[in-house]
């Protein structure tokens, strides 16, 4: 289980940073969005700075994975954007890609990594208010 976490971590924090970093030095090609939606969609975001700030958030969430003990925060960090990215590519593209995998990914971390996530389920807090 040990390793398996760690394969995973790698895999998740890798494919953040590289295209995250990739958003601002371009080192790989950017397909264009296959719809019309998705064009006006991410020229949208991208030109009002949201998406640098997301970018940002993939990088600094992606760091944290090499991290053992900033990976729970790392997970905080990275879950949201890879919901928002599945659901641009079911909603705006028509079929999930590779953000299922990244949520498939996140989620046995997530599990892995329970202990630090268990008052979200149980309604207990940990620690003291």
């Amino acid at each position: 289980m040990k390793y398996l976490a760690y394969v995973l971590r790698a895999l998740l924090g890798l494919m953040f940073v590289v295209f995250g970093a990739n958003y601002f030095l371009k080192f790989l090609p950017i397909p264009e969005p296959e719809t019309s939606e998705a064009k006006a969609f991410l020229t949208i975001l991208a030109g009002s700075g949201y998406l640098t700030v997301v970018k940002i958030l993939e990088i600094v969430g992606g760091l944290m994975m090499a991290v053992k003990p900033t990976v729970p925060l790392g997970l905080v960090i990275l879950t949201p954007i890879i919901v928002n990215v599945l659901l641009y590519e079911v909603f705006l593209l028509g079929k999930p890609g590779i953000a299922a995998v990244l949520l498939l990914l996140a989620v046995v971390l997530i599990a892995i990594e329970r202990r630090f996530f268990a008052p979200f389920f149980t309604g207990k807090p940990s620690g003291h208010a």
